[in-house]
């Protein structure tokens, strides 16, 4: 079953450059998720699902999504048919990462909705060019924004279902030092919908 997808994942696990942790596999949760995504081991996406619960990347600053683990939801209930994407990971932040098909014909890429910017951008990358990328180092640029002194400390000690809440928050101008604002853990589920709502309040979404 299993292919050579995992082996190349595998491979830049190993070399990454910052931790990456690979939460281990449900082999009954991963097999329903796969039949839902109509996705085999081949993929990319396929091959995370089905190896692992999920792969936590920079000290839990990224959390992509696989087969499901405790704290963090399988890709497939993360689908959104009517919409035309799948969330693939979320970051600590509250930042959410989709793969979607952004029109008819094209090739779907991965696009990133952020928290300091409350809109969705295209990426230009399909899933497994993202992935490496991501696991090759691309975190750190990524992300340079919005990050603090000693924010590794804090990230590591939040579960994998919490995310940090910084108050003002990224996106308003007094909220881009994120080393001068309020930062606290709340369930990352609820820091995702925060963004998103205000996100239409505002008129972005």
């Amino acid at each position: 079953m299993d292919q050579s997808a995992w082996a190349e994942i595998s491979t830049l696990v190993a070399a990454a450059p910052y931790p990456v942790e690979v939460l281990p596999a449900d082999r009954e949760r991963a097999a329903a998720c796969l039949t839902t995504l109509e996705i085999t081991t081949r993929s990319w996406l396929g091959a995370v699902v089905a190896n692992s619960g999920g792969l936590v990347i920079d000290h839990g600053w990224l959390r992509v999504l696989g087969g499901g683990h405790d704290g963090l939801p399988d890709v497939a209930s993360e689908m959104n048919p009517d919409a035309g994407y799948v969330i693939v990971a979320f970051d600590v932040m509250g930042g959410q990462f989709a793969w979607l098909q952004p029109e008819p014909g094209a090739r779907p890429t991965v696009h990133y909705f952020g928290p300091d910017s409350l809109a969705w951008q295209d990426l230009e990358l399909g899933y497994g060019d993202w992935l490496e990328a991501m696991l090759g180092g691309a975190v750190t640029q990524f992300y340079e924004n919005l990050r603090w002194p000693g924010w590794e400390t804090e990230v590591a000690s939040i579960a994998f279902d919490q995310g940090i809440n910084a108050l003002p928050p990224p996106w308003t101008r007094e909220g881009k030092d994120l080393s001068m604002v309020s930062r606290k853990p709340i369930r990352l589920a609820e820091l995702v919908s925060v963004y998103q709502d205000t996100a239409r309040q505002l008129g972005f979404l």
